[in-house]
């Protein structure tokens, strides 16, 4: 018979007491709730939070402060983050392959075993999702039978040998099946940890109020209690349920109301080249061209929105271009993109060419000697849009950016 209405087991999560919600606040530890609503209440203006995206290859921050009465939100930092998803744990268990069985052998059995060495990281998935932080009993990984096989005609001695040889801390030669090797938690925790200990040194996790975990890679306990031990209490550590789909809800929600952040910061600076005039002490002497009695400066880079910077929603960044001749029908401007804050010239390092402006000037020939076409571009948004228009004629101009070719 199914269990009576009044266990608290079968409670839905809201219906906890007030007062058992605010214990857990109060002390600061770690807790997973879905009581969003009574969250909000607690958010004053100021308020800062971060959203951890833990995913298979990234994890990804983004830090958003409370704007009120609207309640719309201004993100403080641009989007950053890096390659510490699950993805980064595997790369770590391989590592510790190789110093147990040698960087040689483990590159040629991924050449020449491919199937066997998926075998092998599946057996590990399989532990990774299973690990807790508070299992004692070491994870048995099973080794496949072509893995024992090749070590041995690659070595000459066989992998038991390998294993005794390796530290005895972190490894058991053989579990009581004879086809796995055991892997102690801590042995486990030295996969996890380097990624998550890099990730939350970055300034963005400091003097928060919430901290969002959130991805399917936000399932795993061992991860949780990572990174409750490196906030070390600085923060309210908030796991949603269903993790794995917050992402998905997220993005229609978004879709629905896409006003709710109404300032960004900016992940790139992005500019175009221009020609300036040539000054002389402030340009290089190779920039210098001469066009028809007119020293110019080449290369200059044309800053539309700089790294880092805030960015209001429909904030409007505006350039004026000339066609070079009368019958011009397409003006094609590029553009380019840094993670630096200040960029003097295109061909700097760390400058490259992310995409292209078109304006299709095609119709809009008048009488003017000089035809002026005034492009706004807006950055404040999700994606980056453009239109132009002929100032002479009024007519507007078909702009398009295209980012996918480069």
């Amino acid at each position: 018979p199914p269990p009576p209405a009044t266990q608290p087991s079968q409670l839905p999560l809201f219906h906890c007491s007030k007062e058992h919600v605010r214990r857990n606040r109060q002390s600061r530890t770690f807790l997973v709730e879905n009581v969003i609503g009574e969250l909000w209440s607690e958010l004053e203006e100021g308020d800062r939070y971060v959203v951890v995206d833990c995913g298979g290859g990234t994890v990804d921050l983004t830090v958003h402060q409370i704007r009120l009465p609207e309640g719309h939100l201004k993100e403080l930092y641009k989007a950053s983050g890096g390659p510490y998803g699950s993805i980064g744990i595997d790369y770590e268990f391989e590592k510790l392959l190789c110093k147990i069985f040698g960087q040689d052998f483990i590159d040629q059995f991924k050449v020449k075993r491919p199937a066997a060495w998926v075998d092998l990281m599946i057996a590990f998935e399989s532990r990774k999702r299973a690990a807790a932080p508070d299992r004692t009993n070491p994870l048995n990984i099973n080794l496949p039978f072509s893995f024992i096989d090749y070590y041995k005609k690659f070595r000459g001695h066989s992998v038991e040998h390998a294993l005794r040889k390796s530290n005895p801390k972190l490894f058991y030669p053989w579990s009581a099946t004879g086809g796995a090797v055991g892997m102690e938690r801590s042995c486990l925790f030295l996969c996890f940890f380097p990624p998550v200990a890099e990730l939350f040194e970055k300034p963005e996790v400091s003097d928060i109020k919430f901290l969002f975990l959130v991805g399917g890679f936000a399932e795993s306990a061992l991860l949780q209690h990572a990174v409750q031990k490196m906030l070390q209490g600085r923060s309210r550590i908030i796991i949603p349920h269903d993790v794995g789909l917050t992402i998905l809800k997220g993005a229609v929600l978004f879709g629905l109301d896409p006003s709710v952040i109404k300032v960004r910061r900016s992940p790139l600076t992005y500019g175009v080249g221009v020609l300036n005039r040539f000054v002389e002490g402030k340009h290089p002497p190779e920039k210098l061209l001469v066009k028809d009695g007119t020293r110019w400066c080449t290369d200059v880079f044309d800053t539309f929105i700089a790294a880092d910077q805030s960015v209001a929603l429909g904030e409007m960044v505006k350039r004026s271009y000339t066609p070079a001749k009368p019958s011009q029908q397409v003006i094609v401007i590029h553009v380019y993109c840094s993670e630096r804050e200040s960029v003097g010239f295109i061909s700097e390092s760390g400058v490259k060419k992310c995409g292209t402006l078109r304006l299709d000037v095609s119709g809009t020939e008048s009488a003017a000697a000089r035809r002026e076409i005034q492009t706004l571009m807006q950055f404040g948004d999700t994606e980056i849009r453009a239109m132009a228009v002929d100032v002479s004629t009024g007519r507007t101009v078909k702009a398009s950016i295209d980012f996918l070719s480069h």
